[in-house]
């Protein structure tokens, strides 16, 4: 068979392999082909990272699932507020009917029963809280024993500005409340002490309107022995009770008091006051060893009165009191610093993009494929090491483990000793850049915007002498 030849004497078939060649010589030498092998592997690499991701609220998930459950044996998160005099009453009603074979009306009197809701005149409280933390596994949460003490005094009810007449008051089924979340950790009996009597509290589920507060359980004394409210000579009656509980999380009370105060310690060093109101400034103490702290609260600080008809509000958005805090949570931290992956990995790429550019030394995609793998394990290594120590080491660890891999596989791709130490250099550098940037709350916008200012400064001061047209 024969073959026609141009006129330089070039076979046809040698075309197609010249401009495959060139092809070839265009993806290896080309700023562009670089470009958009780098990124493409770094949007490659955001697949394991988003399972990273994953793996990390999986393990919090456990975390908070075990955490629960530790408290749901201890006891929960404990909401209380008390005394509360409830005061049966006779409501009256006219009912009329037609009587249709005579053609007249009668009326008829009916009587309900309903109750009156009194709040104190005063209300302190005293809390001693002795807390602690219980481990399972590699989780753990913060329990409390707290001890209560409430004292205080009501005034003589005057229930005619409501409608309500003396006489139709039913002083002899008058009886206290104590509302709280929290049964279950309560330890011993409760007895509330009114004028040198003490009347025990017992469990009532069904004797009252649980339409609203409907996550608080109800405490509830009669007057069994006497027809009358122990009233003292100034119109007053005094009370006091004590309640023991076992706790997690925090405590918080509700202030019904005309006037209510409380004052709280506790070994605890890292308190968080939430709620409506926050203690005195002056007076709280925080140190290594625990805290102290109190509260005042009067009627003009609320928007709810010291009585009420038939049912009583819902008040939990009045609380205040303590949060227990575990200062260090390691996957909130690991989630944290999970979230720079992406910017990690991109700038890492673009550190070997720009030594490979300027030094002419070629790194095979694989090698970058390699390096990326490398820096999503970081967060592996973090999540995994931090179970069983604290965030601060395992990120050490992990962090050195890492830089450490990259930088001796970098001597081998890079084949000196320069540029394998300045990428182990910046690295460490980007690394602790972040965890300073995860440690802050307040600053860290700042911090980050400024350290991202800075390295773009820096990537445009070095890649100023790239020929950019020649690609």
């Amino acid at each position: 068979m024969n073959y026609s030849n141009d006129n330089n004497g070039t076979s046809s078939s040698a075309i197609p392999q010249k401009t495959s060649s060139k092809f070839g010589q265009w993806l290896k030498t080309s700023l562009t082909a670089r470009l958009v092998m780098v990124g493409f592997l770094t949007l490659v690499l955001l697949i394991p990272l988003s399972y990273i991701n994953g793996l990390i609220r999986e393990r919090a998930a456990r975390q908070t699932n075990v955490i629960h459950e530790i408290n749901s044996k201890w006891g929960e998160h404990v909401m209380v507020y008390g005394p509360l005099l409830k005061l049966p009453y006779k409501s009256y009603s006219e009912k009329r009917t037609y009587n249709e074979k005579t053609k007249t009306h009668t009326t008829e009197i009916e009587t309900k029963l309903k109750h009156a809701y009194i709040f104190p005149e005063t209300l302190d409280v005293q809390a001693d809280v002795a807390s602690k933390t219980l481990k399972r596994g590699n989780y753990e949460s913060v329990v409390y024993s707290a001890n209560l003490d409430f004292n205080g005094f009501f005034s003589s009810p005057n229930l005619e500005l409501k409608g309500i007449k003396q006489e139709d008051i039913l002083w002899d089924k008058a009886t206290f409340i104590v509302k709280t979340s929290n049964l279950k950790g309560i330890k011993g009996a409760i007895k509330i002490n009114v004028a040198a009597t003490d009347y025990a509290f017992e469990t009532n589920y069904n004797t009252f309107d649980r339409g609203t507060n409907h996550d608080l359980d109800i405490l509830e004394s009669s007057f069994l022995n006497t027809a009358d409210l122990p009233i003292a000579s100034d119109n007053t009656m005094s009370y006091s009770f004590k309640m023991a509980y076992n706790g997690s999380e925090g405590l918080q009370i509700i202030p019904i008091g005309k006037t209510t105060t409380l004052g709280m310690t506790s070994n605890w060093a890292n308190p968080s006051f939430n709620g409506e109101f926050l203690p005195n400034d002056q007076t709280k103490t925080i140190t290594k060893d625990g805290f102290s702290a109190d509260w005042k609260v009067t009627h003009l600080n609320r928007a709810f009165s010291q009585q009420h008809i038939d049912l009583i509000p819902d008040l939990d958005q009045y609380a205040f009191g303590i949060k227990f805090l575990i200062m260090v949570n390691e996957f909130q931290q690991s989630e944290r610093s999970a979230k720079y992956g992406f910017l990690v990995i991109g700038l890492t790429f673009l550190l070997f993009f720009l030594i490979q550019t300027l030094s002419k030394i070629n790194i095979h995609p694989f090698q970058y494929l390699m390096i990326g793998l490398a820096l999503t394990m970081f967060y592996t290594l973090l999540v995994s090491i931090s179970e069983h120590s604290n965030f601060l080491k395992a990120y050490i660890i992990a962090g050195g483990s890492v830089i450490t891999l990259i930088t001796l596989y970098s001597k081998s791709v890079l084949k000196n000793r320069k540029f394998p130490l300045f990428i182990g250099a910046s690295l460490t550098a980007l690394y602790s850049f972040i965890f300073v940037i995860i440690q802050l709350e307040n600053y860290a916008l700042l911090v980050g915007s400024i350290g991202l200012f800075t390295i773009l400064a820096i990537v445009m001061f070095v890649s100023r002498k790239i020929d950019w047209n020649n690609g």
